[in-house]
């Protein structure tokens, strides 16, 4: 539930520009922060736990493994390229251009996805506080919502995002209090210390973790818009590199300790004492709960005050972040058009008053709509980790062509240049093969239009394809 890219850069820059023009390393982070939230995890604690057998913490540090090698990658290609700053930029300029239309490809699909998940998360949590409002009815409502401020031309400030996660902080410090005293009072120190969230020998199976590892990568799908800052950054080659891997750091330390403190508050929630070693926590979430779990742990260990902030919070953040996201992928259309990658006439199209492409807009809207009623939180996620895992992928191939395959024999490391990249393929390669068939079928027919579209318009491969503008304002 990232917020627009296109957005937040945007109003980043205008905000840090009147006090200096060059951005450093704190400000990198603070900024790799926001994109990621603070509470990417607490959407997907049901299902993942659910999926890997209550190894949820674990598939978070599996993850975190191969988006540091990745963010290595990005980072370093960062510094060859301080003025491109994406998966296809980086892909395009350092490997091929047809293969960096492939990852931008990819990466519309995301941008695509990015406001679908935020609908269903937001209707998701509204229906925690009110149960009686039909799913469809919520997510007509949202998306009639977000649709209308956007063709008002209202946006969301950089100070008011600022704010939502400061909230969203402080939020989650209250319940890490709350969640530390809770398992004290109730377990006692054998519950702070356990393993059992990191290894539990009777449910730990590899397929399980692979398959919740594969869902949880969504929780660090925005670290690499760090990298789209790199025109403005004081010594890009360090600090972007040294930002990427902090926020990736931090983003999987600290949903790891959230998940690690949830897992073992639901041990003593769900399970009744008599059989807390036979029963797990994950097999007695009710169905209609799952993605929204953790509301009920916040309910048990800090009760309503706790259980309605948390909500209200995430319902905030899934509007700001659909209605930036809504205005980005319409954007992303309104470049593609202006360059006649799609009809001009429409996809270009610009509302004189509010300078919104209101075409694009309803759209988008129209699109949000159906796939919030027809795909799942749990789809939705999946099929972003799909496109964002093949841009990840051709980055450290990348990353492999230029660090070490173009570089002088004695400038080059095997170990830094080629094995930390290959092992960053190969880790976003596992958790993207783990994936179920849907994403992939659903994927692979997006991808085939994307290869037919590229074969078309270059003539067979002979031509430089269309170039995508993902920071078009």
């Amino acid at each position: 539930m990232n917020d627009n890219l296109n957005q937040s850069k945007s109003d980043y820059l205008q905000k840090t520009q009147k006090l200096k023009r060059v951005l450093n390393l704190w400000d990198l982070i603070f900024y790799g922060i926001l994109l990621n939230q603070p509470v990417a995890a607490v959407g997907l604690f049901g299902l993942v736990s659910m999926l890997s057998k209550g190894h949820m913490v674990t598939t978070l540090l599996l993850s975190m493994i191969a988006m540091l090698l990745t963010a290595a990658s990005y980072g370093r290609l960062a510094a060859i390229y301080p003025s491109a700053g994406s998966a296809y930029s980086y892909v395009g300029k350092g490997l091929n251009s047809h293969l960096g239309f492939l990852a931008g490809w990819s990466m519309i699909l995301v941008y695509l996805i990015i406001p679908i998940i935020n609908t269903v998360y937001g209707v998701l949590s509204l229906q925690r506080l009110f149960p009686e409002i039909p799913y469809s009815f919520g997510t007509i409502g949202f998306v009639v919502i977000i649709t209308f401020l956007n063709l008002l031309g209202i946006r969301s400030s950089m100070n008011a995002n600022k704010i939502v996660l400061y909230i969203m902080l402080i939020i989650i410090g209250a319940f890490i209090v709350l969640a530390l005293r809770y398992i004290l009072m109730t377990i006692g120190w054998d519950g702070i210390l356990s393993i059992e969230p990191l290894y539990n020998q009777d449910t730990f199976h590899l397929t399980s973790i692979a398959a919740g590892t594969s869902l949880v990568a969504l929780t660090y799908v925005g670290f690499d818009g760090i990298t789209t800052l790199a025109e403005e950054v004081k010594n890009p080659k360090r600090n972007i590199l040294m930002a990427i891997i902090i926020v990736c750091l931090f983003t999987g330390v600290f949903s790891a300790l959230q998940m690690y403190l949830a897992h073992q508050s639901a041990q003593t929630m769900w399970l009744e004492k008599e059989s807390r070693n036979l029963i797990p926590f994950y097999d007695r979430i009710p169905k209609e709960h799952m993605e929204t779990a953790f509301m009920s742990v916040c309910a048990q260990v800090g009760g309503l005050v706790l259980f309605n902030a948390m909500i209200i919070t995430m319902f905030i953040a899934c509007l700001g972040s659909g209605i930036a996201g809504q205005l980005g992928a319409a954007r992303l259309l309104y470049g593609m058009g202006r360059d006649n990658v799609l009809p001009r006439k429409f996809f270009s199209h610009l509302d004189k008053r509010n300078n919104v492409p209101a075409y694009n807009v309803l759209l988008i809207s129209t699109l949000v709509g159906i796939g919030a009623l027809s795909l799942n939180y749990q789809k939705t996620a999946e099929l972003i980790n799909f496109g964002a895992l093949i841009a990840f992928m051709a980055v450290n191939l990348t990353a492999i062509k230029k660090l070490y395959f173009n570089c002088e024999q004695s400038n080059r490391n095997i170990f830094t240049d080629l094995i930390l990249p290959a092992g960053g393929f190969l880790f976003c390669f596992w958790i993207w093969w783990s994936l179920p068939n849907s994403p992939k079928i659903l994927g692979g027919i997006w991808f085939f239009i994307g290869i037919l579209y590229l074969a078309i318009s270059t003539k067979g491969l002979k031509e430089k394809p269309v170039e995508f503008d993902f920071q078009s304002d």
